[in-house]
């Protein structure tokens, strides 16, 4: 009879691609996860690895075996979850990763109901870049991942995971003080709650011709955001200059509220306050998808139902405006 402890070591070294990595991701040193899987492969009766530089590589075997673990930990997995469907209470542990702008502003409203509705059940948040999240869900490092994709951008499906929609975010150009000085409609004043329910009354092109001569705040390269924001600019016909850049949104709302730069903001961000800046809808009055992924094997698991359900509430625009 195979391990499946040592099963689960190879599965995370065909993901991970390293025994030090994998030896990391599983709190074991790589001494440990080597001789385990030495162990593995006297139990098998093949080889499994094979020396490739300074790391090893899996044979044609291995992989074969991988497929059939694989399964047979989503299948474990499932067997858990119905398990815990048959009990009246719903509890446990759920891992939830992250990413900023959803930490801040759907996160607490959805700890806070649950811990009212179910307080046994204890929830863990780390915050995540979406790529990062996916990929930890889709190795069990979590159980569910809040992400996002920007308009005319999908991310790379990994199997195994669903995909639930939570919500439809809008995006729009914040800025300044001073931007009151080209007089149109709502960049005369600080933005509402109500602006954020109706759109701008600012018109698109020319909210985008004044922040062009502006310097920008944007996120780091590489990521999504970046890339679209970047695309956006380009179609109105200028490069953004950029002289600042961080994953913080938070210092993107200082930077701009000071007066050092213009960007483009979620509405999440404001997590249902006022928002403190000078807000202008944009072209097409574009929006990204903010939603949730879990494994499909514990997908039905009551723990991982409750956490979405709660979350779906918190990032409902009436349950935010009630609040």
């Amino acid at each position: 009879m195979l391990d499946v402890r040592r099963l689960r070591l190879l599965v995370e070294l065909h993901r991970r691609g390293t025994l030090s990595a994998v030896a990391e991701a599983l709190s074991y040193s790589p001494s440990t996860v080597s001789q385990q899987l030495d162990q593995l492969e006297r139990e098998v009766g093949v080889t499994l690895l094979v020396p490739a530089g300074r790391r090893v590589q899996l044979t044609p075997q291995a992989e074969v075996l991988v497929e059939h673990a694989a399964a047979i930990l989503d299948r474990l997995e499932a067997a858990e979850a119905e398990v815990a469907r048959s009990l009246t209470d719903v509890g446990g542990t759920v891992r939830v990763a992250v990413f900023q702008s959803a930490a801040h502003a759907v996160v607490p409203r959805a700890l806070t109901t649950l811990a009212a509705e179910h307080p046994t059940l204890r929830v863990e948040i780390t915050e995540r870049e979406p790529e990062a999240g996916l990929f930890e869900v889709a190795a069990r490092d979590f159980d569910l991942v809040l992400a996002e994709q920007y308009p005319g951008r999908t991310r790379p499906r990994h199997p195994g995971l669903d995909l639930v929609p939570l919500a439809a975010d809008a995006i729009r150009l914040a800025l300044p003080a001073e931007a009151a000085a080209i007089g149109v409609g709502a960049l005369a004043r600080p933005a509402t709650p109500a602006d954020l329910a109706g759109g701008d009354a600012a018109s698109p092109a020319q909210a985008l011709a004044w922040a062009a001569t502006r310097p920008w705040v944007l996120e780091p390269r590489g990521t999504a955001s970046r890339e679209w924001a970047e695309q956006l600019c380009r179609s109105a016909g200028f490069e953004p200059d950029v002289r600042f850049e961080t994953a913080d949104l938070m210092a993107h709302i200082r930077l701009i509220e000071s007066g050092n730069a213009v960007g483009l903001l979620p509405d999440l961000v404001w997590a249902g306050d006022a928002p403190r800046l000078m807000l202008a809808a944009l072209p097409g009055e574009p929006h990204r998808e903010v939603f949730s992924s879990a494994r499909l094997a514990s997908a039905a698991r009551p723990a991982v139902v409750a956490v979405r359900a709660a979350l779906a509430r918190a990032a409902d625009p009436s349950a935010v405006s009630q609040a």
